[in-house]
């Protein structure tokens, strides 16, 4: 028999990717999709892709509680509140949100608030290639966010290899993670043929990147981050820049890469000096890595690419479900791009 799920925030682009990625799965039976602003609406009024006569459902904690697990696609206000209240209900929940990636000191610092539920905080957090056992015990998960999952594949298998202070983080991400809302910055005419630059220094990315690398491999202190928008719909693209360790060099980077995603499913590692793109990974839940090393200046440089609303949200989120679940991982996530 399925597992009954629920997606609260269908009507956003993580959760359209959820009901497409699980349109596929033979394990999962969506029986709510709930947005509220949209309640009642055709889903195919918003997502052609997505056609049939179903509606948006309205939010109702009651019938959620009732659910084997619960996808939360919200911003991190409405998330924190019934996040919160789907796990003092049992209810298993992936949020896609920020609500329950930070404990009570960070989420203050990164996002100007206090936590409601620092007993909650942070929750396990889903990048199953780092901590697949805890993922699959866990009631409430915190995915990542999609610049964050990108950059935490390239670098933590070489933190122990790079000094402390000298990571830098580039990244540049496809429209759809801004969100669907309408914003003049996102307006056709402004963002075609163009990039830029926004939010540095003090993204919210900033604070979970440095959290993470520490949980998941070595403290590498503070980092500098700067985001970019990319005139493309889909795809993230991370250039991560790190000082050599002494007595570290190109061999000992690729083969710690390798050693690291010998066994994983959805992370390819490609030879030094190949480029990974953007474009081989949409519509998966891959990451493709690679790094290469400046003999020079003896500085690493580590290129990640990820779907933002694959690997970089809806992919992310039923790869931690499936372990929540005790469902083979991979089912229904596609490890094969669409190119061209």
């Amino acid at each position: 028999m399925p597992h009954r799920i629920g997606i609260v925030g269908a009507s956003g682009y993580g959760g359209a990717e959820l009901l497409r990625l699980i349109a596929g799965h033979p394990e999962l039976e969506v029986a709510t999709v709930a947005a509220h602003s949209q309640a009642g609406m055709p889903i195919a009024a918003l997502f052609p892709n997505l056609p049939g006569d179903r509606r948006f459902d309205a939010v109702d904690p009651d019938e959620l509680a009732t659910l084997d697990l619960v996808f939360l696609a919200t911003p991190h206000g409405p998330a924190l509140e019934l996040g919160a209240t789907l796990a003092d209900a049992g209810v298993r929940t992936v949020d896609l949100s920020a609500a329950f990636r930070l404990d009570a000191d960070g989420f203050r610092t990164w996002y100007g608030e206090e936590h409601p539920r620092p007993d909650l905080a942070p929750a396990v957090y889903g990048v199953p290639e780092f901590n697949r056992a805890e993922v699959a015990g866990a009631t409430l998960v915190a995915n990542p966010g999609c610049y964050v999952v990108t950059a935490l594949l390239g670098l933590v298998p070489l933190s122990g290899l790079i000094e402390p202070g000298t990571v830098i983080v580039d990244g540049k991400s496809g429209t759809t993670g801004a969100g669907r809302a309408m914003k003049d910055t996102l307006h056709a005419s402004h963002v075609g043929g163009s990039i830029g630059a926004y939010g540095a220094p003090t993204h919210r990315h900033t604070g979970e990147i440095e959290r993470y690398l520490g949980v998941h491999g070595t403290d590498l202190g503070p980092i500098s981050f700067t985001p970019h928008l990319l005139p493309v719909p889909r795809g993230l693209l991370i250039t991560a820049y790190g000082q050599l360790a002494d007595d570290v060099y190109a061999d000992d980077v690729q083969a710690a890469l390798v050693d690291a995603y010998a066994d994983e499913p959805f992370v390819e590692v490609l030879p030094p000096g190949t480029f990974p793109v953007t474009k081989a990974v949409v519509g998966s839940n891959a990451c493709h890595v690679s790094a290469l090393v400046d003999p020079r200046t003896r500085r690493v440089v580590v290129t990640s690419v990820t779907d933002n609303l694959g690997k970089g949200a809806a992919g992310s989120a039923l790869q931690n479900a499936n372990l929540l679940l005790g469902l083979p991982e991979t089912l229904a996530l596609p490890t094969v791009g669409v190119y061209p």
